[in-house]
């Protein structure tokens, strides 16, 4: 009877045109599918065209629902030309999200639930500024999906506290934050803090969508789901339970880590395998620094020059508007050449193939949660250098709280030849990482734990489909 109470539930699901944010989006839609949901997948025009451009397929869902699972798809524009250059032009695509994506949707949706009104539900990622608005004008249940920690909502949902003790807007305090509520470890430190708190100026396009999203629209969601785990975060998870329904369904994984039922990658993705095959067990080191955030020139010369100072093998997968869609020779002149005994130079890979294979033995990352946990789940320890929004708070995670990694630079994110090199070293070669390796072991074991039969993350995942039924029920 379950069963069938779920497979009447036909829920409209939109990611946010990220990659990061699109990644566990299509494992949870695959996810909910199993469980009995008809789901109706919705990506934007240019999002969708750049998966097509990389994978070659049109229908994304295709193979997965080979195996019976009802899921529908369909694009909706941005409000931008798909030849638009999002990534040189980011305040403008923000804007145009902020305030002309939410028409189309609003279209698309009605039109959606016209013509198949057994739609009921709502999943969005928790960064958008209209769910709300949607949800009540087409009488759905309102599911916000946030992708990253818990600890990340929590800090945004008191942006109220951190102005009023001078923690934002501006930040002009430096002292240790003791007051906010739901932070496990009781502090946290400014510098901590995602970028866009810490940021002087507080009147930029992302700064309305976090307050609009954030501040308000997602505190009005009927439930909360999050790609985290709850021993992981429990005093988080806690607190913010105390405010409105929050379920820990994370990580948010396919049932082989490795499968690639649907393709999420905005580029080509090359297959390194071969060459991680001729590599001693645990000596490769994989560096990269996700699909969003961008660096300088200066930085990416001296964490090069920093690698090929260690001496220790590596595979980087360097986008190629890591600096900017209009200056892709990021590196310094040579130094292909200089280390093509050592390494492994790439634009995109299938990060979870290389840091699952037995060959590499740690991650320099940019602290972006889909990789944190991807690293946890394959054993594989942590530098962290963080660049952009929640990463600073990740890496406080991983390195202060869990102590799974080390940090890149000891000075301010100032980033050093000779202290890349000695951190490399350190996480690969000294006594240290035996530590930091024993202590993911039991990291990673949380994380299995928590997928098993009765873990605390299939539990949290079946009561929010008993919640989604109640509450559809609701509005009927």
């Amino acid at each position: 009877m379950a069963d069938q109470i779920t497979k009447s539930i036909h829920a409209i699901f939109i990611p946010l045109p990220l990659q990061g944010h699109l990644i566990p989006s299509v494992h949870l839609a695959i996810k909910l599918a199993s469980k009995g949901f008809t789901i109706t997948f919705i990506n934007t025009e240019s999002v969708h065209q750049s998966i097509t451009n990389s994978s070659s397929s049109t229908n994304l869902f295709a193979e997965a629902c080979k195996s019976g699972l009802d899921i529908r798809y369909a694009t909706v524009s941005d409000g931008l030309p798909v030849t638009f250059d999002r990534s040189l032009n980011h305040d403008q695509y923000m804007e145009c999200l902020y305030h002309v994506f939410s028409a189309h949707v609003d279209e698309l949706v009605g039109s959606l639930v016209k013509h198949d009104p057994s739609i009921r539900c709502l999943i969005a990622d928790s960064f958008y500024v209209w769910p709300l608005m949607i949800s009540k004008k087409y009488k759905l249940v309102n599911v916000s999906f946030w992708t990253e920690p818990a600890l990340v909502l929590n800090l945004y949902y008191h942006l109220d506290l951190l102005k009023k003790n001078g923690h934002y807007d501006p930040l002009d305090k430096f002292d240790v934050i003791d007051y906010m509520p739901g932070v496990g470890s009781g502090s946290i430190k400014p510098t901590d803090l995602m970028s866009y708190l810490q940021a002087t100026n507080t009147n930029t396009i992302v700064h309305r969508i976090i307050h609009k999203a954030l501040f308000e629209d997602a505190k009005s969601a009927d439930i909360i789901i999050c790609n985290t785990i709850q021993e992981l975060e429990p005093h988080t998870i806690s607190t913010l339970n105390q405010t409105q329904p929050f379920y820990a369904i994370g990580p948010i994984f396919p049932n082989d880590f490795t499968q690639e039922l649907v393709s999420t990658n905005l580029w080509h993705a090359l297959d390194c395998t071969r060459w991680l095959d001729n590599k001693p067990p645990g000596s490769v080191l994989y560096v990269s620094f996700g699909s969003y955030a961008h660096t300088s020139k200066h930085v990416l010369k001296e964490i090069a020059c920093g690698l090929l100072q260690s001496g220790v093998t590596f595979v980087w997968a360097l986008r190629p508007d890591l600096v900017s869609s209009s200056d892709t020779n990021a590196l310094p002149i040579g130094f292909e050449d200089q280390v093509k005994d050592q390494g492994l130079i790439m634009p995109w890979c299938n990060q979870k193939a290389v840091i699952s294979h037995p060959s590499t033995g740690g991650f320099l990352t940019h602290c972006g949660w889909n990789s944190i946990l991807e690293s946890i789940w394959c054993g594989v320890p942590l530098i962290c250098y963080p660049l952009l929004t929640d990463q600073f708070t990740n890496r406080k995670l991983v390195v202060d709280d869990w102590k799974i990694g080390i940090n890149l630079c000891d000075r301010n994110n100032l980033v050093d030849r000779e202290e890349v090199t000695k951190k490399v070293k350190e996480l690969m070669m000294q006594e240290k990482s035996n530590a930091l390796r024993t202590q993911i072991k039991k990291v990673k074991t949380t994380l299995q734990d928590a997928l098993a039969s009765g873990g605390s993350s299939q539990r949290n995942l079946d009561e929010f489909i008993s919640q989604v039924i109640v509450k559809t029920n609701q509005v009927k």
